[in-house]
């Protein structure tokens, strides 16, 4: 059984969002006057990393009956590690042949990043809290990583005892379980950095992705649900992804501890969360609106599907690198943007691409389908599912 409907083929108005959501970040650090919320668009990935994740376990386990784990956790560091690599080597070599530079004495925020740790780094977990400067961004990247380490695994062990829908509640209920986490932090106290970096309280944005993701994949096409959730999603979407914008250009987020402080940092998170997942249900629902074709233009949806990741590593050491250089503001940014698109490019097609390449046909001829048994056996489950919704 093939992957087929709403869960089948590549979504490029998702491939435009990222664009859209990394261009946010980059303003957020270079412009900050101008997008004050600009890091939302960490919370529309972090959303969008759930859904995508999620889409491509169900379409293996609907195909075959199962995940290929090595093989999942191979092709995901094939796919992140090396450009990630690429980056700190530059840093490092810069900062040593330029010690005036700003990326001098970045050596000790390598293994952070590169070890995918950085998030709890940040808080002192190893010990005094750091910032990471240019490598900062990176923590995003860990709290992802130690998310996949979990999620496929607890995806498994659910779908082997419940069936697609169930487990679409189950993970909506855990979304929830951490949002109360989350105010418990809050009310006994924790710091900001805690709030911001740790695994546990962006796991809820996360998994709502996710549960979005396993609502698509029972949905027939045609059925009543589906046009229910079609309905629901032109009437959403449309306020939820205004909602979003609009709080890039005006939301700031509390740092100082007090009553906006506490509210924001309990359910801040996850209000955005269930946002971008209202918008990413739209855009996958109604891929022929206004909206979506938008998006899936190639000049959004080809940065956002061959660039997003290398530009979401470049922009900030790009940044910190020319602001001793370039003085005016209004001049460093477009430079600090175009620099980013070239090394980012550069990254794509002399590091990236190769790997992912090399590996993919390593990796995928080391894949054995197993007997049509499993996978018509899972058939049943989720075709009934399908009709029940």
């Amino acid at each position: 059984m093939q992957p087929a409907g709403l869960i089948s083929g590549r979504k490029h108005a998702l491939d435009g969002l990222r664009t859209v959501a990394v261009a946010f970040v980059f303003l957020f650090h270079a412009a900050t006057g101008l997008a004050p919320g600009g890091s939302i668009g960490v919370d529309v990935f972090f959303t969008l990393s759930g859904f995508v994740i999620t889409l491509l376990i169900m379409k293996e386990y609907i195909a075959t009956g199962g995940l290929h784990l090595g093989i999942f956790y191979a092709k995901r560091l094939a796919r992140l590690w090396p450009a990630l690599l690429g980056l700190c080597a530059v840093i490092v070599t810069v900062g040593v042949v330029f010690p005036a530079s700003k990326w001098a004495g970045q050596e000790g925020f390598v293994l952070p990043a590169v070890g995918y740790v950085m998030n709890l780094a940040h808080f002192g977990l190893f010990g005094g809290s750091i910032a990471g400067e240019t490598l900062g961004p990176t923590w995003t990247l860990a709290v992802e990583e130690q998310f996949y380490l979990v999620w496929p695994l607890l995806l498994l062990v659910l779908l082997r005892f419940w069936k697609v829908r169930t487990v679409a509640w189950i993970t909506a209920g855990l979304a929830a379980a951490f949002l109360l986490e989350r105010f418990l932090l809050v009310w006994a106290g924790a710091p900001l950095n805690r709030l911001y970096n740790g695994p546990d309280t962006r796991a809820d944005e996360l998994l709502i992705g996710c549960t979005l993701a396993l609502v698509l994949t029972v949905v027939r096409p045609g059925s009543r649900f589906h046009t229910s959730l079609l309905r629901a999603a032109r009437r959403a979407g449309p306020p939820a992804a205004l909602v979003l914008l609009a709080a890039v250009f005006l939301l700031q987020e509390p740092n100082t501890p007090g009553l906006w402080f506490s509210a924001f940092w309990t359910a801040g998170p996850t209000v955005l969360a269930l946002l971008a997942a209202l918008s990413i249900g739209w855009l996958v629902l109604s891929p022929a609106g206004f909206t979506a074709r938008i998006l899936s233009h190639p000049w959004l949806a080809g940065p956002g599907r061959d660039l997003s990741y290398a530009l979401y590593l470049w922009h900030l050491p790009v940044y910190l690198l020319l602001m001793p250089l370039v003085p005016s503001l209004w001049l460093r940014v477009p430079l600090a943007a175009a620099l980013t698109v070239l090394l980012a490019y550069a990254s794509f097609r002399v590091v990236e691409t190769p790997v992912r390449r090399w590996a993919n046909k390593r990796l995928d001829a080391a894949v054995v389908r197993p007997s049509p048994g499993p996978a018509r056996e899972r058939e049943p489950e989720l075709a009934s599912a399908g009709r029940t919704a």
